[in-house]
């Protein structure tokens, strides 16, 4: 096993998860990745591993906190490493924005999740804030 295996194994079993072969291919493309992906974007990057096993693995990756899961809107959910360590919670996500164009999600990982109070008795385990509209190279805008 090389290198880069050995540490994906370490970050999996870190978050008690065995390290199997599907597990490290999926963890190891969602960490290359500059943006959240779908279940068929990685179906494509991971072929021929199939669709099931692949939902398998984000399945568990979400249950362990491995994996932010993004609904954007697409009618896909898109899927991001979390690489911080323990349990996750609201503090920790970060807004995204899904570009109605080109129809890609982008991490705004400088801007938090606002913080909004629930009633009594209720726990918010995670967020979906995502912002929509033209990223810069769609609507011919460098600022942002």
């Amino acid at each position: 096993m090389d290198n880069k295996n050995s540490g994906i194994s370490d970050f999996l079993i870190n978050r008690e998860i065995k390290p199997t072969a599907n597990r490290i291919l999926v963890a190891k493309e969602l960490m290359e990745m500059t943006h959240p992906v779908s279940l068929a974007d990685l179906e494509g990057l991971l072929y021929p591993m199939d669709k099931a096993s692949i939902f398998r693995v984000l399945e568990l990756f979400a249950s362990k906190d491995v994996v932010h899961v993004i609904e954007d809107g697409s009618r896909s959910s898109k899927y991001e490493i979390c690489l911080r360590e323990g349990h996750h919670d609201v503090s920790d996500q970060h807004v995204h924005f899904y570009c109605e164009k080109c129809k890609e999600t982008f991490c705004m990982e400088d801007i938090n999740v606002p913080r909004v109070e629930v009633p009594r008795g209720y726990v918010t385990r995670s967020v979906n804030y995502v912002l929509k509209g033209f990223c810069p190279s769609c609507s011919g805008s460098q600022e942002g």
